[in-house]
């Protein structure tokens, strides 16, 4: 990501990189982290990962996810990412947990932060999920003791991961439970 050397408002030169204000205009630059959002899709105790088609990190598994749009909430973007990606329409849950990362390892990308929000998601109804072969190369679903070890953003989704599984854990078995895994494991029957 290359560094603004000029201000957005007034193209006055900038003294130094952000964070600065223009001397010319009083104008704020900010380099913030870009917000992302992801769903962890659970089924019958499996989550489904997807293997990326593209640079960065192409090759390596991981959660369905992307940035989220302006003004998006980051539910509806994980919503949204996952029915690009996957063509599963999924109910999104509550959050799993929030981690910060950079977007690529190197290359011109490699200055973005983001700010990845990941939430638990179930499928709504019967699907046969599709790739969308600019995004994903491959459907997996995993268990939890079976996780791939070849995964992309490795500075944040080994932990998200390892947070999912921990929820597991921890999941009351209720009634209501058991309903919502019943209905979630008919959905993929």
């Amino acid at each position: 990501m290359a560094l603004p050397r000029f201000c957005s408002h007034c193209a006055a030169p900038l003294p130094h990189p952000p964070p600065v204000t223009c001397p010319g205009c009083d104008t704020s630059h900010w380099l913030d982290a870009k917000p992302c959002a992801g769903a962890l899709v659970t089924c019958r105790g499996k989550v489904m990962l997807v293997r990326r088609a593209h640079e960065p990190w192409r090759g390596a598994w991981d959660v369905p996810g992307g940035f989220c749009g302006p003004r998006e909430h980051p539910k509806d973007a994980a919503a949204r990412e996952v029915r690009e990606e996957t063509g599963l329409a999924v109910e999104v849950g509550g959050i799993l947990g929030m981690w910060i990362d950079t977007y690529a390892p190197e290359g011109p990308e490699a200055d973005k932060v983001t700010l990845n929000i990941y939430f638990h998601a179930t499928a709504e109804s019967p699907a046969n999920p599709w790739t969308d072969p600019n995004e994903v190369a491959e459907i997996g679903w995993f268990a939890p003791d079976d996780l791939p070890t070849e995964v992309a953003f490795p500075g944040h989704i080994p932990a998200v991961l390892r947070a999912w599984r921990e929820s597991l854990e921890a999941l009351p078995r209720t009634a209501a439970t058991a309903r919502h895994a019943e209905a979630s494991h008919k959905a993929f029957a």
